[in-house]
């Protein structure tokens, strides 16, 4: 049924999805959207959307601004264990923050807040700290 764009659509191992036609033949998307919305009609949109309703001023006030640890791995391209090499973070422990079943204290959301803004400049650091 081409109505059900997931019946109609694959994602090639290279990241871009592609349409798949009755014959098993591939097409591009288009680049321009399937149906333009202007300003108005996303943020109407956006708001009659109970699960991506925008938050309010006040709720941006108090929102926790911790770097969420699997999305700063994946931005940084490593793997769990070249992340917990690099920044001397226990393998097990990383595991457990990103599947949720524990989350970091205090101190250490401090270090991967440091983590998010200066990778490269922590590693550096942690280099030089390592015994000859």
């Amino acid at each position: 049924m081409q109505d059900d764009l997931f019946d109609t659509a694959k994602m090639r191992s290279d990241g871009t999805v592609v349409e798949v036609l009755a014959d098993g033949s591939e097409r591009a998307f288009p680049e321009q959207p399937m149906r333009p919305m202007t300003e108005a009609e996303i943020e109407a949109a956006a708001a009659a959307d109970p699960d991506a309703r925008p938050m309010t001023a006040d709720e941006l006030r108090k929102a926790r601004r911790i770097p969420r640890i699997k999305t700063l791995r994946r931005a940084l391209g490593l793997t769990q264990e070249e992340f917990a090499e690099r920044y001397h973070v226990p393998l097990g422990m990383l595991c457990d923050w990103e599947q949720g079943r524990t989350e970091p204290d205090q101190p250490t959301r401090a270090y991967l807040t440091v983590i998010a803004h200066d990778p490269d400049g922590v590693c550096r650091a942690l280099q030089h700290s390592q015994p000859t």
